[in-house]
């Protein structure tokens, strides 16, 4: 297990959630967790999987699918994090318990709510046709601080000719991400066009830290 309780990727995390919807299944009444609950994170987590597969599918692996699958697990996360943090850590649950949920007992770390301060930029390298892949890179602060588990990318495609972002402020599309390495793609017609990104870290609050560096790269 690593500083936070979520997994590292996101097959983990559906394995995870399956596990939690199973636990509560048989223990949520004993546990106070009502049963609206337990089904919308059943309901979650049937939908990330289904984004996933359809993600990882070549037939139906689209931008459209990337970004169902992106907000999909989004979602369960959200969902994830609130019943841990109003159901789990309270009584009546057990050592044992929190081991069949692979959490630590009485963790009582709270997510960070200070904006954070680190500055990160992302290097992008080719991945396949109309696909960047991208890579978080600290340039500034300590990337084992906890207010640092998610990052905030944004980006914008310019044709030759269009006049190029001036600044992080002029980039129009953004989605978020926990993960240091992301594969973003684009649209059939945007080969040969420019990709400007900017990274801003973000807390699980929607509070942003500074601008990194804003790069740029050809979209294959």
């Amino acid at each position: 297990m690593s500083t936070d309780w979520r997994p590292g990727t996101r097959d983990k995390l559906l394995a995870m959630a399956k596990d939690w919807g199973k636990s509560l299944g048989v223990k949520g009444t004993e546990w106070n967790v009502p049963v609206a609950e337990t089904q919308e994170l059943v309901a979650l987590t049937g939908e990330a999987e289904s984004a996933l597969n359809a993600a990882k599918s070549e037939a139906s692996r689209t931008p459209v699918a990337t970004a169902r699958c992106r907000e999909a697990f989004n979602n369960l996360t959200d969902k994830m994090r609130d019943i841990k943090k109003r159901y789990f850590y309270t009584p009546p649950l057990t050592d044992a318990d929190f081991a069949s949920l692979g959490l630590t007992p009485r963790d009582t770390t709270q997510t960070p709510s200070d904006a954070p301060t680190a500055q990160v930029m992302v290097e992008t390298y080719l991945v396949g046709r109309h696909e960047l892949g991208i890579k978080i890179i600290y340039v500034a602060g300590n990337p084992s601080d906890p207010a640092n588990k998610g990052y905030r990318i944004w980006y914008s495609v310019f044709a030759h000719g269009e006049t190029p972002p001036a600044s992080p402020h002029d980039l129009r599309e953004s989605f978020f991400t926990q993960r240091k390495k992301e594969l973003v793609q684009f649209n059939y017609e945007d080969s040969g066009k420019t990709a400007y990104f900017a990274v801003q870290i973000e807390n699980s609050s929607g509070k942003k830290g500074g601008w990194g560096p804003m790069v740029s790269a050809v979209i294959p």
